[in-house]
């Protein structure tokens, strides 16, 4: 979490909002091996915790059950050049969003697992236009039994929400919008369009 408040945000519908648009991050945790990370999609409960699932080879598979570990997710970024600012004796910089999620992980069992790997196509299978969505009914119950033997769920209840935004809140409006221009005209549309939505 950046140290400037002016880059954070208590709003808990805009982090909700964060983990269901980006939908995957990254998992921390130090083991007896040294300090690990998973990278795997998330699906919020929404009632303070978020779920997700690791192969059982993976090397926080077996240190997670009642560990705090730290979960991350990383939404949009870009550079910012100083030829966007009025005076451009400044320096660049880098804006972005992310949000760090820390709390304790419990093993789910095999019929949370199901829950999960349900939610999380369905909540995905729904964004794509063409077609009808693909549900795992569709795949033979010992193909799937032996798909799931091969993954393990889990479950992290968030102690703490630890979100920044820095999305030049540290700027006068008018340069405000003169970077978000500059960034949309870049290539960066997302970051350029939450620089207006989320900031006064």
């Amino acid at each position: 979490m950046h140290p400037n408040p002016a880059f954070r945000s208590d709003d808990r519908d805009l982090h909700e909002a964060l983990i269901a648009e980006i939908g995957f991050g990254m998992v921390f945790l130090t083991t007896p091996d040294g300090p690990r990370v998973a990278h795997t999609p998330l699906l919020s409960t929404g009632d303070g915790a978020v779920q997700f699932h690791l192969a059982r080879g993976n090397a926080l598979t077996r240190h997670l059950d009642g560990a705090m570990a730290l979960a991350v997710v990383n939404g949009p970024d870009c550079y910012v050049s100083p030829r966007w600012y009025a005076d451009a004796a400044q320096v660049p910089t880098w804006n972005y969003v992310a949000l760090e999620l820390e709390g304790r992980v419990r093993r789910m069992d095999q019929d949370g697992l199901r829950a999960l790997l349900d939610g999380l196509s369905a909540r995905h299978e729904e964004r794509i236009a063409d077609g009808a969505p693909w549900t795992m009914d569709k795949m033979p119950e010992s193909q799937l039994r032996q798909m799931m033997g091969a993954i393990v769920g889990f479950e992290m209840e968030v102690l703490a929400w630890r979100p920044t935004f820095k999305l030049s809140q540290n700027k006068p409006a008018d340069e405000r919008t003169r970077v978000a221009a500059g960034l949309e005209a870049e290539g960066s549309p997302a970051i350029a369009e939450l620089m207006r939505k989320l900031v006064p």
